[in-house]
């Protein structure tokens, strides 16, 4: 079975719902039997690439309010981040354009580092305030995920895989999708947003099961004496 999981890097938002995923999938225990795949959305294409803005100044700007007002909103989310056991930390965090971190991504997928790599800048954004629109700080993110840095520049400074960036972005325009986190379960039933706990855990075991999908057993304790076709621990 496949999840497939519309998010940006800059949304709040989509770092919760993919911890809560994690949380549901964990619970479930279907192991290998499902598939996560992430896809590239951009909530703003337009974001200046060398912006030095902090959030709280865009977020002012967008919603035409206080930096005090901004404050309350994002401790709001600080608190929920916390529920999924993420400390998030607003007073580090800097507007970004994604552009190149989608691409890198769709790279790092071709090398079988997707979830490596998307989970590294997630994590750098929202808890280590790393501007990770800049060429130089997703070069290290790359590297420290076992990627090439040689590649990865070579990626960044091209046009490379900005195909498969719009042809995410266009699937999601298909759905209707109007926000981020997104996810696709088994092409059957979609979540938008994050979600309470028990959406995600009911959602993916209702498809699970129309699937036929078994679980794998709990193995209690560790190997004891057996017989095989071949021997017997005598």
């Amino acid at each position: 079975m496949k999840i497939e999981v519309w998010s940006d890097y800059v949304c709040p938002f989509c770092y919760i719902g993919k911890k809560q995923l994690e949380i549901a999938l964990d619970e479930l225990g279907y192991g290998d039997a499902i598939e996560v795949a992430y896809k590239s959305y951009l909530l703003d294409p337009s974001t200046p690439v060398n912006t030095t803005s902090s959030v709280y100044e865009e977020l002012s700007r967008k919603y035409q309010i206080s930096l005090d007002e901004v404050k309350k909103m994002t401790a709001n989310v600080t608190a929920r981040a916390k529920e999924v056991g993420l400390e998030y930390n607003f007073d580090e965090m800097k507007s970004a354009n994604t552009v190149k971190a989608h691409r890198l991504a769709k790279w790092a997928e071709t090398e079988g580092k997707e979830k490596e790599f998307t989970e590294r800048v997630l994590k750098a954004y929202f808890l280590e305030g790393e501007a990770i629109g800049q060429t130089e700080v997703l070069l290290t993110l790359a590297k420290e995920v076992g990627l090439s840095t040689e590649k990865a520049r070579q990626v960044i400074e091209s046009n490379e895989y900005m195909e498969q960036v719009q042809q995410d972005i266009a699937v999601a325009q298909n759905l209707g999708v109007r926000g981020v986190p997104f996810f696709v379960i088994d092409n059957k039933y979609g979540i938008s947003g994050a979600q309470p706990q028990e959406v995600f855990e009911q959602t993916i075991e209702k498809a699970a099961q129309e699937m036929g999908l078994r679980k794998p057993l709990k193995m209690q304790g560790v190997d004891g004496a057996a017989c095989t076709d071949d021997s017997c621990d005598i």
